[in-house]
């Protein structure tokens, strides 16, 4: 099956109207989720508890027709109930095996901090590779394969931090935020016409069509100097005297993911240096490892961020 980047950005757009039926005010927000979908990363969602989330997560998941599967992650969670098991069946005289959750296209890791490291870990593996190992037997998740992970920043009491090998695994780091005052008052007024909690959503594409529009994003021209553009900044926050470890070769391949994406929603086969911008933060803050004294500023990542954008030269691609 193969789709032209103009069918993509018609396809992408009727999707993020759609979910916006039900996520009012977050158009931008529904954008750069969208990015992290043509481009098979996932997304770490972190913010206060009741700002739509779990919706986001789950509206997403059903108009563009995938399975979907949320996971309330608590201290006492196993890795097995994430993964599964091999139950004995007396009745078959054998071991059955039992498929955990993980076994969806979207997986939603709901307050993802608040599990163990252990079951931290058991989602390193299907993130990274896509597959799980059960009984020294590997088997390959569903195609294609997301987990949108969220975390509350204010509660620190019962939480575990997540590694930096687990950060890194995210293609995003997000933050929903509160709604204006104006598009909290037209949440009031659709519920009330509503008439009910619940959202109907349509189905906008399936999973076929969707690893298709993924595809096209190979179509996508990307220049030498983008290329350099991208690892020099990557490169500086090596450099930088305030972080104690930089952003690894795997963010640089983020920007570059996400930058196409952009550029196939806006309909261009071609990468532009404002694509690459538009992720800066997302896509390189939670890969940042800063110096003792900054740990306690929150803004510090994206401070240092800001900072290298302005020091590297913006390349000037001729023709565009």
């Amino acid at each position: 099956m193969t789709i032209n980047i103009a069918d993509v950005s018609k396809t992408s757009s009727q999707i993020i109207s759609e979910v916006e039926r039900a996520v009012i005010g977050k158009r931008e927000l529904l954008e750069r989720i969208m990015a992290a979908i043509l481009a098979g990363g996932h997304v770490l969602l972190e913010d206060y508890p009741g700002l739509a989330k779990t919706l986001i997560a789950n509206s997403f998941a059903t108009v563009v027709g995938l399975d979907f599967k949320r996971i309330q992650f608590t201290p006492d969670l196993l890795p097995s109930d994430i993964t599964g098991s091999y139950i004995f069946e007396r009745e078959k005289g054998g071991f059955e095996l039992r498929k955990g959750p993980i076994f969806a296209n979207i997986i939603l890791a709901d307050e993802i901090n608040r599990a163990s490291p252990k079951t931290q870990s058991a989602l390193l593996e299907a993130m990274q590779e896509h597959q799980v190992t059960l009984e020294g037997e590997t088997m390959q998740l569903p195609r294609p394969f997301m987990v949108i992970a969220t975390q509350n920043p204010i509660e620190y009491e019962g939480t575990f931090p997540l590694p930096e090998a687990q950060l890194d695994r995210f293609l995003m780091k997000l933050s929903v935020g509160y709604p204006s005052l104006d598009d909290e008052q037209e949440i009031l007024r659709r519920r009330r016409q509503r008439r009910q909690d619940d959202f109907d959503l349509r189905r906008v594409t399936d999973a076929k069509e969707l690893t298709a529009m993924r595809t096209t994003l190979e179509d996508v021209h990307v220049d030498a100097d983008i290329e350099k553009y991208i690892a020099e900044i990557v490169h500086h926050t090596r450099r930088d005297q305030r972080t104690a470890v930089g952003a690894s070769p795997r963010g640089s391949l983020a920007l570059l993911k996400l930058a196409r994406a952009q550029a196939v929603l806006e309909g261009r086969p071609y990468v532009l240096p404002d694509d690459v911008k538009l992720f800066i933060h997302p896509g390189l803050a939670h890969r940042l490892i800063l110096k003792p004294d900054l740990w306690m500023n929150k803004m510090a990542a994206y401070e240092v961020l800001d900072v290298i954008t302005n020091l590297v030269p913006v390349p000037v691609i001729e023709g565009v």
